[in-house]
């Protein structure tokens, strides 16, 4: 048995080109999919782990609660899974940088359409959550909830909009390259 060089894993001398063939023949592919670890550490990244956490924290505060007492709660909470569900997908797809395989869309202008939107959408369900905290009696359970996810819901919108900047930045320079 050799040792692989780049795996550390003992093979049996078998030649990788001849166990993709057979997985293919089996119907079976392998992924192509790619971990890209520099995008977490780029403003982007950064700014969508923010996104994801915020909303999160928006949603699970809010749904926590007996939020439907109060109608406008609802927006609140439709606009938080919504873009956060979103979120987690773009998110997932520039991770595995899966956006690459589909060079027809332009990524920059969904991120600045996506997230210049959920900015707005968040801006509103940010100023909608604040005002609901009239309703709620001070002290209770949900009332720390409903201020608690009123501060997330103004961080999400930080998040959105420096992610907006952060891809209208990159969409510009790149404009401007040609």
């Amino acid at each position: 048995m050799e040792v692989d060089s780049e795996s550390g894993f003992e093979s049996s001398g078998t030649d990788r080109t001849s166990e993709s063939s057979n997985i293919e023949s089996l119907g079976l592919s392998h992924s192509k999919l790619a971990y890209d670890g520099n995008f977490i550490r780029s403003a982007c990244g950064m700014f969508m782990a923010g996104e994801i956490v915020f909303g999160l924290l928006v949603w699970t505060l809010i749904g926590g609660t007996e939020y439907l007492h109060v109608p406008a709660l609802g927006w609140v909470m439709f606009v938080s899974v919504f873009c956060w569900v979103l979120t987690v997908i773009l998110f997932l797809l520039y991770l595995t940088m899966a956006h690459t395989r589909i060079p027809q869309i332009p990524w920059k202008i969904v991120g600045i359409c996506f997230n210049g939107s959920a900015s707005v959408l968040y801006l509103t369900a940010a100023v909608i959550s604040a005002v609901s905290l009239n309703v709620a009696i001070r002290g209770r359970y949900y009332f720390i909830s409903w201020v608690a996810s009123t501060i997330f819901a103004s961080l999400a919108v930080v998040c959105y909009a420096g992610n907006t900047a952060v891809n209208y930045k990159s969409w510009r320079s790149k404009c401007e390259d040609r």
